[in-house]
């Protein structure tokens, strides 16, 4: 099958109601790809953009932007073009940082619902693979990129994955298409252009198919993984269906690698950075703990927590400032260090009270229903909250008797002393910041 065959069977897979979208570099290979998307789009009628991304890193970079503008303009493509700006502060490097926000400039600008190609192909591939390798990847990494995938509600497709890159040189210049050579591809520096320029080379001196070999075993990986995929949801539902909360005893029973694939399964279900090893084996030493105990592991941009037969995975946070209070007429939304309250409380009689929301000191109580006085402390044992769940509640004083106790852990998210009630869902803006018109962007802009 030709290039072109192989985009217009692409472009006619793609839901007509939705714009395809083609990352375009100003390269060879992306200004190929969008040269023959643009004459499928012709055939098989289709909303098409182009999106390119100016990292800055280069002096090249506006004479990058200026070619995929004329390009864009001969085909009659409209072309939206988002400048970043790259930070090697994150430990990532160069290369991984333009990664980030190359990936983070494709959200702002392609709608959820839409379609974006990408023109990596069959060596890029091939590239990927080692670099995992190299870095001590799993199978999730082996795997390298995939051919489609869901990615934040964005279908992204390589359509020439699979293809090599002499066939694309090949059809590149037959056709007299005009790209720019990137200076950078030839800095040896980076660790992509040392596989390219000095292993792959090597690697095919002695197996002449190393980059389809690679490629292959990719993709085997990318399967595997499907199936690890699919263990994990098993073992989720046998361990009560919460990635955030786990049977304690369900993960004990279960192999450690399967443990290590249940819990980093739940951290990406739940959009935690993953533990290291080292970290996720100290988490799982922590299972045999007593029922009573707490035992806590923290990462960077995560942390697990066991307490009483379960392990709580969830971002690392903050307890309330013991010396934080508020004013509060228990209608108004509310932002507060522990996050935004969105729920109301009204006094039963209807009367509008001012309440004040203070941080837990320690001998509060509530007055309860059929149960009298009783103390907020134990309260919190018999509901089962955990501790650390504890050091963020909010108590919501009336004069000097509690009203009531809000936040996560608690049944309902809230409970009340007798004469007051919550009021469930969103709660009404300041009247300064309420809007007297609709200011809501359009649904596709959302």
């Amino acid at each position: 099958m030709s290039l072109q065959s192989s985009i217009d069977n692409a472009l006619a897979q793609t839901s007509p109601g939705r714009p395809v979208w083609v990352a375009v570099s100003g390269g060879l290979d992306s200004c190929l790809l969008l040269t023959l998307a643009a004459s499928a789009a012709r055939r098989h009628p289709r909303t098409l953009y182009a999106l390119h991304v100016n990292h800055g890193l280069q002096a090249a970079a506006r004479e990058f932007e200026t070619h995929c503008r004329r390009l864009c303009s001969r085909l009659g493509v409209p072309l939206f073009v988002e400048r970043i700006e790259v930070s090697v502060s994150n430990g990532l490097g160069v290369e991984g940082a333009a990664r980030e926000a190359r990936y983070a400039a494709f959200a702002r600008r392609v709608a959820i619902g839409d379609t974006l190609w990408l023109a990596q192909h069959r060596r890029d591939q091939a590239e990927t693979f080692l670099l995992a390798a190299l870095r001590g990847s799993g199978v999730r990494g082996l795997a390298a990129m995939p051919h489609e995938r869901d990615w934040r509600g964005r279908c992204l497709i390589r359509p020439w994955l699979d293809v090599p890159r002499a066939t694309l040189e090949d059809a590149a210049s037959r056709s007299g298409l005009e790209w720019i050579e990137d200076p950078s591809n030839t800095d040896q520096g980076l660790d992509r252009n040392f596989l390219r320029h000095r292993v792959l080379p090597l690697l095919e001196s002695r197996w002449p198919a190393t980059q389809a070999s690679l490629a292959q075993a990719a993709s085997l990986a990318g399967e595997a993984d499907i199936l690890l995929g699919d263990l994990a949801a098993l073992d989720l539902a046998a361990a009560g269906g919460d990635p955030g909360c786990l049977s304690v005893a369900s993960l004990a029973g279960l192999s450690p690698p399967r443990q290590r694939l249940l819990i980093r399964d739940c951290c990406a279900r739940l959009g935690l950075a993953l533990p290291g090893g080292a970290r996720l084996s100290s988490l799982l030493d922590q299972l045999e703990a007593r029922y009573d105990a707490e035992a806590c592991v923290a990462w960077e941009g995560g942390e697990g927590r066991i307490w009483r037969g379960a392990l709580y995975l969830q971002a690392p946070f903050a307890a309330l400032p013991a010396d934080w209070q508020t004013e509060w007429d228990g209608a108004a939304a509310l932002q507060t260090p522990v996050g935004r309250l969105t729920l109301g409380l009204q006094a039963e009689s209807g009367e509008r009270c001012g309440l004040w929301l203070r941080a837990r000191q320690g001998g509060e109580r509530l007055e309860l229903a059929h149960r009298g006085r009783r103390d907020l402390k134990r309260l919190l044992q018999e509901w089962e909250v955990p501790p650390w769940q504890r050091s963020r509640l909010l108590v919501a004083w009336h004069g000097d008797r509690v009203a009531a106790v809000l936040g996560e852990g608690l049944p309902g998210g809230g409970v009340t002393s007798a004469g007051w009630r919550l009021l469930p869902g969103a709660v009404r803006a300041p009247a300064e910041n309420r809007p007297s018109v609709d200011t809501r962007l359009p649904a596709r802009d959302r």
